[in-house]
């Protein structure tokens, strides 16, 4: 195995070797305090840009499972259709793996798909200097003989990696497993006669695509509406559908300005009802007009704790984001679904008369406890 050297922006350096794909590679270094879920979170578009440290000491001892793609083009066990993260940093990877649905290890597959893995490094002292100093840039480089070049490191705040992630067309997913896609150059006109051709029946959920989870779509089908997926700056006010989602996505939300201006168009109809998960929840609260901050270190775990404001209700949560909504900043007619129960920082907000309402957790939770699925039910309830 090749040495490697993990170079964080105050000058620590980390010694390691390398398990995955030999390329230096640069990018925002944030740890996931997650025992399980590798694959899903190499999948999850919203760690886009980040160089993904696990806590857990033991990494890859179950494989990876086949990267089937089902008819309608969503992946079967992923949560997007390659992986998203820039690289991966363990403390012992297991070059031996064991699982009913493992096809390959998790080295042969950052391998062919070309992601840096490094093992040996020690990962609670690297998560400590982030706790205390905050998640910061970093770059990973090899020994010689590869070519490290000059090494360039975007400023992350100042890159849309939702416009990277994002996807390129208009795509309607139906329960039945199907899908169809269409240009975005298609007249609003022809794609509402396209879209009410088939199960008219359906309530329609319109997804505002910011780097969805796969599962979010699985959530929502699982429900028997129709998912309309459509790129993060798509103005798809002139579409006939019953409600609206916002979902996940990489980044700083700050990027994403005409995400919010739609969304705030959408918000002249009272009556429409409005779901946003992880990013989601925070562009509805821009559109409502509230103010975004950077968390220190952020959110990346399975363990997450957040209580209903107004009762006594905690929920272990699923977790993945670095920036958090500003309670102090909420207009009058807003106020917080949700707490963190650790830091107090936002965790969901409500509309006080219309329909709308997030979730900075993830209810689809993949991989994750499953504690808060029933957003889900209570958002497709709304639409009837």
């Amino acid at each position: 195995m090749r040495n490697v050297t993990l170079i964080l922006d105050d000058g620590s350096r980390f010694s390691g070797k390398s398990f995955g794909y030999e390329k230096p590679v640069a990018g925002e270094v944030v740890f996931n305090t997650a025992m399980t879920g590798y694959p899903e979170s190499l999948t999850d578009p919203s760690y886009a840009g980040q160089l993904m440290t696990l806590t857990y000491p033991l990494v890859g001892n179950y494989g990876v499972p086949p990267f089937t793609i089902e008819p309608n083009g969503l992946a079967t066990f992923m949560e997007s259709e390659k992986i998203h993260a820039e690289a991966i940093i363990v403390s012992d990877y297991s070059y031996e793996y064991s699982y009913w649905n493992a096809v390959e290890s998790l080295g042969e597959w950052l391998k062919r798909e070309q992601v840096p893995g490094i093992t040996g490094i020690d990962t609670r002292e690297l998560t400590k200097i982030l706790r205390e100093h905050g998640v910061m840039m970093g770059k990973i480089v090899f020994d010689n003989p590869i070519d490290n070049g000059q090494l360039t490191i975007d400023n992350y705040a100042a890159v849309n990696y939702v416009d990277r992630v994002s996807c390129k067309e208009i795509i309607s997913y139906l329960p039945d497993g199907t899908s169809r896609s269409f240009p975005l150059t298609m007249p609003i006109a022809q794609l509402n006669c396209q879209l009410s051709t088939v199960n008219c029946q359906l309530k329609k959920v319109l997804l505002v695509d910011c780097g969805v989870k796969t599962n979010i779509i699985r959530c929502l089908l699982k429900r028997n509406v129709e998912v309309i997926r459509v790129p993060w700056d798509y103005d798809f006010n002139g579409l006939e559908f019953d409600g609206l989602f916002i979902s996940n996505g990489p980044g700083d939300p700050d990027t994403c300005d005409a995400a919010v201006q739609n969304i705030r168009k959408a918000m002249a109809n009272e009556k429409l009802p409005i779901f946003g998960i992880c990013m989601g929840n925070q562009l509805l609260s821009k559109a409502g007009g509230a103010k975004i901050y950077k968390l220190k270190y952020g959110h990346r775990s399975h363990n997450q704790p957040v209580r209903m404001v107004g009762t006594e209700r905690c929920f272990i949560t699923s977790q993945n984001h670095g920036y958090a909504v500003d309670n102090n900043t909420l207009g009058a007619d807003w106020e917080p679904l949700f707490i963190n129960m650790n830091d107090g920082s936002n965790e969901g907000i409500r509309h006080k008369k219309n329909p709308w309402f997030s979730a900075q957790f993830h209810p689809e939770a993949a991989s994750g406890p499953t504690d808060t699925a029933f957003l889900f039910d209570e958002f497709v309830n709304l639409l009837k």
